[in-house]
């Protein structure tokens, strides 16, 4: 769910924070740079928010102006191209990969390096659905009139209901749908508040279902289940129709795996060096990651309140991304 800030509010709250950790003044006398505000991407996803708000409670720390700026996860590269956006909210391999590379080979936008997490998403149902379709993990059991019917809902029903993500994620579900010849129906939902509340209701009834999770994140550690299966990712899947089991149509395949990558407008750097510097040392863990959006997404801990916790628990990690 989106969740915005008041920049004023964000920058009090955490300089109040660590003013009372007896943090000490870390900027430099030429630090900040320009005080034009630096626009980051919020979009609607709890943990690449707090990770945004990590970020910008850090360089406000060193005196910057921060705009937290919503886009869409993939329309923000456009933004970042044009210098509409400074600092890009994380891609993933998994669903960014075409629209990252696309971005960073125009020039126009950096790759700032991986944040240090791998990443996973893709369909995954709770084990128990294994009784309805006996063949899973493999892609295939999908395939089957019966499975697709228990995985049915009253809008899609006699085909079965992949519940994907809302529909600025991207991922290609319907056209792999489409290619594999699966009797489904993606239905996107409106965000990943909704995915995973739908998800925790039918497990919690035990109703079967598939769709949409990643790695690192709650659910999928929380509950018991398996990701589905597909014919390996290779580039060419996406790109040439010939290769995998659909001669005629590319997406024959899983999503790809790999990272979070961070982007930022190229323009940036010489206007802002040392907050530019600060980004390309930020790093976080798998653990955490999935810790801190647990503390938001269930213990209902705001986002902002979450990447504030973290700030004030980690100044061994951070001390030096400043410095």
């Amino acid at each position: 769910m989106l969740r915005t800030i008041s920049n004023a509010i964000a920058g009090l709250a955490v300089a109040g924070l660590l003013a009372v950790a007896g943090q000490p003044q870390a900027a430099k006398a030429d630090v900040p740079e320009s005080k034009d505000p630096i626009k980051l991407v919020i979009m609607g996803y709890s943990g690449d928010n707090i990770i945004m708000y990590i970020y910008g409670g850090l360089i406000e720390e060193l005196g910057y102006s921060v705009e937290y700026t919503p886009a869409d996860y993939l329309g923000q590269f456009a933004g970042l191209k044009a210098g509409d956006l400074h600092i890009g909210s994380p891609g993933w391999d998994t669903t960014a990969k075409a629209a990252m590379a696309d971005a960073w080979d125009s020039g126009d936008v950096l790759n700032m390096g991986n944040m240090g997490i791998a990443v996973n998403e893709d369909w995954w149902y709770p084990l128990y659905v294994k009784e309805v379709c006996p063949g899973l993990p493999d892609w295939k059991a999908l395939q089957e009139p019966d499975c697709a019917e228990a995985l049915s809902v009253a809008e899609t029903s006699p085909k079965g209901r992949f519940l994907s993500g809302p529909i600025e994620w991207g991922g290609h579900d319907a056209e792999r749908v489409e290619s594999l010849d699966l009797p489904f129906e993606v239905i996107h939902a409106g965000s990943d508040g909704a995915l995973t509340a739908e998800f925790v209701a039918s497990i919690k009834r035990k109703q079967p279902i598939v769709g949409w999770t990643w790695e690192p994140f709650w659910l999928p550690a929380l509950y018991e289940g398996e990701f589905v299966e597909w014919p390996e990712y290779d580039d060419a899947c996406y790109e040439d129709p010939s290769w995998g089991p659909n001669a005629n149509m590319a997406f024959d395949c899983g999503r790809p795996r790999g990272h979070m990558w961070k982007s930022a407008w190229a323009g940036g750097e010489s206007i802002w060096p040392k907050a530019y510097d600060v980004w390309r040392k930020f790093e976080l863990n798998a653990k955490e990651m999935g810790d801190m959006v647990y503390k938001s997404d269930v213990d209902g801990v705001p986002t902002q309140e979450v990447a504030k916790q973290w700030i004030a628990d980690n100044e061994s990690r951070w001390k030096t991304w400043v410095e």
